[in-house]
């Protein structure tokens, strides 16, 4: 180890070398990292894919959103759920000219679901609605 006894003012002066120190724990950083195994496993994950709907379900004059008393939601006749509906309405709205929205929902369904429906339709920004089946709520 290297000391030094003095420097030119009189004053002893003690420096420890480090270089030593240093040296080893490079060696033991580099034991570590042959040690530790090389994770060579992989996991599967079956992700979704974001691939838009097919451009065939939206009409380009007219579309039926209709809701059954049981609360399922369908599209042209297709079942669909509220995110379906949003790319659908977001489709529609692209298209050069906007096609008209007509909106059924059944007498027997509860309004949680409708203004669920209603909500997403305004939110799109649909311009062209058409309430359908409005004779029914005359018996109530």
């Amino acid at each position: 180890m290297a000391m030094s006894a003095g420097r030119d003012d009189g004053e002893p002066m003690v420096e420890m070398n480090t270089t030593p120190l240093i040296d080893v724990m490079l060696v033991l950083l580099i034991m570590f990292i042959i040690t530790i195994p090389i994770q060579t496993h992989a996991v599967k994950i079956d992700l979704p894919q974001n691939a838009p709907p097919t451009d065939s379900v939206i009409d380009p004059v007219k579309n039926k959103v209709a809701i059954d008393p049981s609360g399922v939601i369908t599209w042209n006749g297709s079942a669909i759920d509220l995110l379906t509906l949003r790319q659908y309405l977001q489709q529609s709205l692209r298209l050069p000219v906007e096609p008209e929205l007509q909106f059924q929902p059944n007498a027997a369904t509860r309004y949680v679901v409708v203004d669920e429906v209603l909500a997403e339709i305004k939110r799109a920004g649909v311009t062209k609605l058409g309430f359908v089946g409005n004779e029914q709520y005359g018996n109530f």
